[in-house]
């Protein structure tokens, strides 16, 4: 399915993936994909730079991903996922969550409690349930990542129009 993924112009609506936004983007991604494969990482789909013009860059898989691993610790920006195995749902909010960075994150499932733990425990500043983890609408998603993914605060939502005022607090005696 990754190699059918289609790449070109997003005006063609038969185009599922668009160019980086520049060379510099690109070449940080595939620095990534480099010491993926440099790190012992399967390297199952991707990893090219795609044709046409532009700062394409095939989707990318990776499998057998360890949580110490760049794949998984740095957040590239680019069309790669790192597949890391767990055993257990607690070992997976455990893995999620050993990162430096908290931008998005997104749980499949249809038990309620995992849900419910999932929306509790995982650190993402944007969690998506049953849903893919991209495409935050502007202007009506709040966005905003934790840790070193932003400052925390959330662009696009009426509680972001409070980073632009300034408290006073003003006391006074008669």
């Amino acid at each position: 399915m990754v190699e059918a993924t289609t790449m070109g112009h997003p005006s063609d609506p038969n185009n599922f993936l668009g160019a980086m936004i520049n060379e510099s983007a690109r070449q940080g991604a595939l620095d990534g994909i480099a010491a993926a494969k440099k790190e012992g990482n399967t390297l199952a789909a991707g990893g090219e730079v795609g044709e046409g013009e532009g700062w394409y860059l095939q989707a990318t898989v990776f499998t057998g991903v360890g949580r110490g691993d760049t794949i998984w610790r740095e957040e590239l920006f680019a069309p790669v996922v790192a597949v890391h195995k767990v055993a257990s749902f607690e070992e997976g909010i455990e893995a999620a969550n050993d990162t430096d960075f908290g931008l998005t994150g997104a749980y499949w499932g249809k038990d309620e409690d995992k849900i419910a733990t999932a929306k509790q425990e995982l650190y993402a500043g944007n969690l998506y349930i049953n849903r893919k983890c991209t495409g935050a609408l502007v202007g009506v998603h709040p966005f905003g990542g934790f840790n070193m993914s932003g400052t925390d605060s959330k662009a696009g939502g009426r509680d972001y129009l409070g980073l632009f005022l300034q408290a006073k607090s003003i006391s006074r005696c008669k």
